[in-house]
């Protein structure tokens, strides 16, 4: 018997564990807990090989943030008996909408012009907060240094892979682990609609909304989400759902 589960966190676009840090410290006493690179190509089911391929158990605990979503639900039809449980925070179950697949070679191109850091700050940035507030500072500064990281090259990688990305929502009422749906009621990116289609479509969904928070659901109400995924990796196979009080 494991002393403690495995637990892998992916996160999203131009991010890596900062993303996930208040989760982190909140979690490491009761999990194993792995955050994976999501760069390795610009193809997002062979992204999702890779990382099931390093990821060292037989069987984990998964969820991912907004692209780190995208590449959760590939993993879970790649390899659905090795998943024990599934969250999905801020995420996007479809396809690239037709005029945001003509974007993403925009988005690549603008990118080098201004240099990542700057992109992050002045494009990437602003569009994280709840809608109608300014945000955090100190948030704007993590996603800088966090794309500072990541380079453009990942960027690169990780824009065309959303751009041609296969449509999730068909597969999703295959999923039979224990599923956590997550998000802000002010997410500009992934707005509450898709994430109610997530939990209308998954069988052993919960869902929860979060009033006042945006795209970076793990920064910006941490000790809620911290607390949401305590509890989803205590849930047994068909449990009663449990919605936020």
């Amino acid at each position: 018997m494991r002393d403690k589960p495995p637990l892998v966190l992916l996160p999203g676009t131009l991010c890596d564990e900062r993303l996930w840090m208040p989760q982190i410290e909140a979690l490491i006493g009761h999990a194993d807990i792995l955050v994976p690179r999501i760069d390795s190509r610009d193809d997002l089911d062979g992204m999702a090989r890779d990382i099931l391929k390093r990821i060292p158990w037989p069987s984990f605990n998964l969820a991912g943030l907004s692209m780190g979503g995208i590449l959760a639900l590939s993993l879970q039809r790649q390899a659905p008996q090795r998943i024990e449980r599934l969250a999905l925070l801020n995420t996007n179950p479809f396809a690239e909408a037709p005029e945001r697949q003509a974007q993403r070679c925009g988005d690549i191109k603008q990118a080098e012009t201004m240099g990542i850091a700057r992109y992050a700050r002045e494009v990437l940035a602003p569009l994280y907060p709840a809608d109608g507030t300014l945000g955090d500072p100190g948030h704007a500064d993590l996603v800088v240094s966090m794309a500072e990281r990541a380079g453009l090259e990942t960027f690169r990688r990780q824009a065309l892979a959303l751009r041609d990305r296969p449509d999730g929502s068909a597969g999703l009422a295959a999923i039979t682990q224990p599923t956590l749906v997550l998000c802000g009621d002010g997410d500009r990116l992934c707005p509450p609609a898709r994430h109610t289609y997530l939990a209308e479509h998954i069988p052993h969904a919960d869902l929860m909304i979060l009033e006042g928070v945006g795209h970076l659901s793990t920064l910006q109400a941490p000790e809620t989400v911290s607390q949401a995924l305590a509890h989803w990796l205590t849930r047994e196979r068909h449990p009663q759902p449990w919605r936020s009080p």
